[in-house]
């Protein structure tokens, strides 16, 4: 492909970019929950040691990003029928919701659930394959730079993360109302049978995605068919040469430390540190998803008159100076509501911000390079920063398990819980503040090409 025949994108309409962004909210209920809600359900549920449970998650997060690496850049090279991206969600997809399903069921085919290693075995084999199912998702999203114009990416990714954090709401809801039920009764008794409520919110969230994965893949058209020339091997040569791209890994990869100890721990802070329970969640969650909605128009907005590499800087700081706010677990806060509210409000600013950005930013990333090489490698960029993102990731929650065992118990007013869960804060802090200074220096992300043509 030269660049005399560089892809063609049609404008696309609002239904269109509404039915390409459905997906997120399948996706981000099951992963989601995954990583919100695993760590306290197999640590504080079926008692399985913290640094077991955050080494299987470890190890999940080093096989999604082989997955990652590997399938979208497979994906790039082989046109079908179906184009370079269906086959791969249709395929994908059924694995998907039924790994998430048995992830959550231990206690249906362990036999002996005080046997900790068989838990944990359990939770690594079917979080292995979840992950490998969800490396589709990278495929779906590289759709993005084949689908949509520059200036609409933006406004797609608005309306993925209305879906994402639609599906973070209900995600969190269950997971403040009905998970947290399950694990007391855990405490009793590890043989209690899942309730009713508990077993349809698992199986209604596995279907949620597998239907909606496949609607997009019968309703999206397929992309224009256009030929990379390059052999695989040259190509994952060629974008190594990209030192802009190589610095928005290194940046993407070391925020994502911060990112990934985030979600995994806040909703046992909730619980353990603030002591949250009962009502105090439904109106934690209302403001949740308030928290959300306003911060997304608030970074959209911020994208629009200042650009993206500013809007991107002012979420790594407000995420720096807002997780200090985990200090507040060394003092008796008494009822932790107002305190919890506070924390929910924090964390749906620093995610609904930071989600917005990294496909957002793959796909432009893979338009610059098209203007240089005439190829349109859009599942090569959206596939290759996987293996990074993903090591740190791994390192990331697996440190923090290491913290919660490791560092003694404070005793603070009734309560009792780990130091780890009060450092976690303050070390994503300054995570977020080297991110902050390294994005500052190095990446762009707001391209020349860009102004000029009027986007």
């Amino acid at each position: 492909m030269s660049e005399s025949t560089e892809i063609n994108r049609v404008k696309a309409s609002n239904s269109r970019k509404i039915t390409y962004a459905m997906p997120r909210l399948g996706s981000s209920l099951v992963l989601g929950i995954e990583g919100f809600a695993f760590f306290n359900l197999y640590y504080s549920g079926y008692g399985v040691p913290a640094t077991l449970v955050t080494l299987a998650q470890a190890i999940g997060f080093i096989v999604i990003g082989l997955s990652q690496f590997f399938i979208p850049w497979i994906s790039d090279a082989k046109y079908t029928r179906l184009g370079r991206r269906k086959p791969y969600i249709i395929a994908l997809t059924p694995l998907l919701g039924i790994s998430f399903i048995f992830l959550f069921l231990p206690s249906f085919m362990v036999p002996d659930l005080n046997d900790k290693i068989a838990i944990f075995i359990w939770f690594l084999v079917w979080d292995i394959l979840f992950k490998i199912s969800y490396s589709m998702t990278t495929i779906y999203q590289a759709w993005l730079a084949e689908q949509f114009e520059i200036s609409e990416r933006p406004a797609v990714s608005q309306f993925q993360n209305i879906f994402l954090w639609i599906g973070n709401g209900a995600m969190g809801i269950a997971s403040l109302l009905i998970i947290p039920n399950y694990v007391d009764q855990l405490k009793i008794d590890i043989y209690t049978s899942p309730p009713i409520d508990y077993l349809l919110l698992i199986i209604i969230f596995g279907i949620i995605a597998i239907v909606l994965f496949f609607l997009v893949a019968l309703l999206m058209p397929t992309e224009p068919h256009y030929k990379i020339e390059s052999k695989p091997w040259e190509t994952f040569r060629n974008v190594l040469k990209n030192r802009n791209y190589l610095y928005v890994i290194i940046m993407i990869g070391i925020s994502s430390l911060a990112w990934s100890i985030v979600t995994d721990v806040m909703l046992t802070y909730s619980s353990d540190v603030l002591d949250l329970g009962g009502t105090d969640y439904y109106i934690v969650a209302a403001f949740l998803i308030i928290g959300i909605l306003v911060f997304l128009y608030i970074w959209r907005k911020l994208i629009s008159e200042k650009g993206k590499k500013q809007t991107l800087l002012y979420i790594f700081l407000f995420g720096a100076v807002f997780l200090l706010f985990t200090f507040m677990g060394l003092i008796p806060l008494g009822s932790g509501l107002v305190f919890g509210i506070i924390f929910v409000i924090g964390i749906a600013g620093m995610l609904g911000g930071w989600y917005l950005f990294p496909y957002i930013i793959y796909a432009d990333v893979a338009e610059d390079d098209e203007k240089s090489t005439g190829e349109l490698k859009a599942g090569t960029y959206a596939g290759y920063p996987a293996i990074i993102l993903n090591i740190f990731q791994a390192f990331g929650v697996f440190v923090l398990g290491v913290a919660i065992d490791a560092l003694p118990l404070l005793k603070v007013g009734s309560l009792e819980y780990s130091l780890g869960l009060i450092v976690w804060g303050p070390i994503c802090s300054l995570i977020l503040l080297i991110s902050y200074y390294f994005a500052k220096d190095k990446i762009t992300i707001d391209f020349e090409w860009e102004k000029k043509s009027g986007n």
